[in-house]
């Protein structure tokens, strides 16, 4: 009678570590790859990595990129991690952030990610007032409605912008929401160029928001933090100071991510670099 084969090679899943080791073959160095360029490296033939691509791929840890050709990681990685999500370094450096600005306005404070076309909450910190009660943690709402969302797509390209939407429809919540590409384009442009966004009941009746930046790197969006205030409108002179206030926390946390302060959101220098 043959010997079994060890208990680590009895329970071993081929497909799977292949899988595996193909979204392992991305990195900072190597963000986009092509089928062609993963058959190499993994010395597999095309058309098996042409199946674990889109088997992948429709799973939501991949994504293709503009050109059809090259592949990048997806959301869905953040997805399989978000449970370990309270213990990683945005949120633990964020907590703190929010909970002075809360403090400051009065008003319950956010800490967002964007997954796909939809907003993450990811930390909060309830307002004084008993009588309103923010999102909880781990609620999604969707981007293009949104803000926060606006926020959180202002590093996308034009093309990256419209590949994400590709397939989607831009549903309306009030008569603010953008339900085209070019009006939310044009939303989008308006917040980056004020270095923060403000929806008074754009989203829902009742809510105002102020939203801004927090940058992981040069031009790079990390997450968003905001505060929700439970009325239609807010007075100019309050909403003054709740945007400098915002803007302020955003400025703390990119400079916590990124230890080298002084990195504004949207700066003259990052928008030269740009340019040029």
């Amino acid at each position: 009678m043959a010997a079994l084969p060890p208990a680590e090679d009895r329970y071993h899943v081929p497909a799977l570590a292949r899988g595996l080791q193909l979204l392992s073959q991305f990195s900072r160095e190597q963000p986009e790859l092509s089928g062609a360029e993963l058959a190499r490296q993994l010395e597999l033939p095309r058309a098996s990595v042409f199946r674990m691509l889109c088997t992948l791929e429709q799973a939501g840890f991949l994504e293709r990129c503009v050109d059809g050709v090259h592949y990048k990681l997806g959301l869905g990685v953040l997805r399989l991690g978000f449970e370990l999500l309270a213990s990683m370094e945005l949120t633990e450096l964020g907590r703190p952030v929010i909970e002075e600005l809360r403090e400051r306005s009065g008003y319950s404070a956010h800490l967002v990610v964007r997954d796909g076309r939809e907003v993450v909450f990811i930390a909060k910190v309830a307002g004084r007032s008993s009588l309103f009660q923010s999102v909880q943690v781990g609620a999604r709402l969707p981007a293009h409605a949104t803000v926060l969302g606006r926020v959180l797509l202002s590093d996308l390209s034009a093309g990256e912008l419209a590949a994400l939407y590709r397939h989607a429809s831009l549903a309306a919540y009030t008569g603010k929401t953008p339900t085209t590409l070019s009006a939310l384009s044009e939303l989008i442009a308006q917040d980056r160029q004020r270095g923060h966004g403000i929806s008074m009941g754009g989203y829902e009746s009742g809510i105002s928001t102020v939203a801004a930046p927090v940058f992981s790197g040069p031009g790079k969006v990390a997450a968003a933090i905001s505060v929700t205030v439970p009325a239609q409108s807010i007075e100019a002179p309050e909403l003054a100071e709740l945007v400098a206030m915002v803007c302020d926390a955003a400025r703390q946390l990119s400079d916590r991510l990124q230890h080298l302060p002084g990195r504004g959101p949207w700066s003259t220098k990052t928008s030269q670099r740009k340019a040029a």
